[in-house]
């Protein structure tokens, strides 16, 4: 056993954690069989169900992909050419130009989609009870969303990032994780994300430090193509920052009531930019 296994701390970290997550899987469940999710009130728990496991599989895919790609990029991909086949298709064109940072674009735009996919699958609805528990329980778990957040992380995140840090390619030598890979850019060659480009060009501005990029300059219909997605993408972050904006003035969202409007406004800009930091750091780490 490893050293520090049976310190009694861990251990009891290692219950209560356990404990909390049966609870949450079970109450979540037991949510969606009744009827008190978003999907599963509108269109049955069946559905409800099956969404929200691919929802999740999906979601540790890519998680695990996501630290595996970048740690394996300095590594020499004909080293596990042939011990791992499917890893080194991906990573012979993640490898290649700036085709990483492509990959992390479209594969944040992907994490967020697929937890909303999470979230409209096992979210309870307002009001909702379960089992006759009591009100602080439904509370402390429902109204919060604390019971998601532990099924998300857990199940969906956590473990995944963590055995794809040691086992960087065995996690991508599978087709999912190839296809999970085409599938982050793709969404990235959409053009959806294009302005995150235009913002780390101003961030890099301010701090007088040049871009390094492995490929060259874009010129003629590649810079305008490039330009008209960073455009494309403008337009539509604003019209999602003016919708966003208007529903929390205007108490639309799923805000606690008892928060004043300029408190939520300023926690959303807030927490938006601890989200940044830490996926920045995410990366960093590797």
């Amino acid at each position: 056993m490893a050293e520090g296994e049976n310190d009694p701390l861990k251990l009891f970290k290692n219950f209560y954690s356990t404990v909390f997550l049966i609870f949450a899987i079970a109450s979540i469940h037991g949510l969606i069989f009744t009827k008190q999710t978003g999907l599963s009130k509108d269109h049955g728990p069946i559905g409800a169900v099956i969404l929200l496991w691919a929802a999740i599989i999906w979601l540790a895919m890519i998680e695990g992909g996501q630290a595996s790609h970048v740690g394996l990029a300095p590594v020499d991909k004909e080293l596990y050419r042939e011990s791992h086949p499917v890893a080194y298709k991906c990573a012979e064109h993640c490898n290649k130009g700036d085709n990483l940072d492509r990959y992390l674009l479209g594969r944040q735009f992907g994490v967020i989609f697929v937890v909303f996919c999470i979230n409209l699958s096992g979210a309870p609805i307002e009001n909702a009870e379960l089992w006759s528990m009591p009100d602080w329980i439904i509370q402390s778990f429902f109204a919060t969303g604390f019971s998601m957040i532990l099924f998300t992380c857990m199940v969906g995140q956590l473990n995944t990032q963590v055995n794809a840090s040691t086992c960087m390619l065995d996690f991508v030598n599978n087709y999912i994780s190839l296809f999970t890979y085409w599938g982050c850019i793709f969404v990235e060659y959409t053009g959806f994300v294009h302005f995150s480009y235009a913002i780390h060009m101003i961030v890099a501005i301010f701090a007088g430090k040049p871009i390094q990029s492995k490929e060259e300059p874009k010129e003629g219909f590649d810079r305008i193509f490039f330009w008209l997605r960073v455009v494309f993408s403008f337009c539509i972050l604003t019209f999602s920052l003016v919708v966003t904006l208007a529903a929390l003035f205007e108490g639309k969202t799923r805000m606690w009531n008892s928060v004043p409007t300029p408190v939520a406004v300023i926690l959303f800009f807030g927490l938006m930019s601890v989200v940044g930091m830490l996926e920045g750091m995410q990366i960093a780490f590797f």
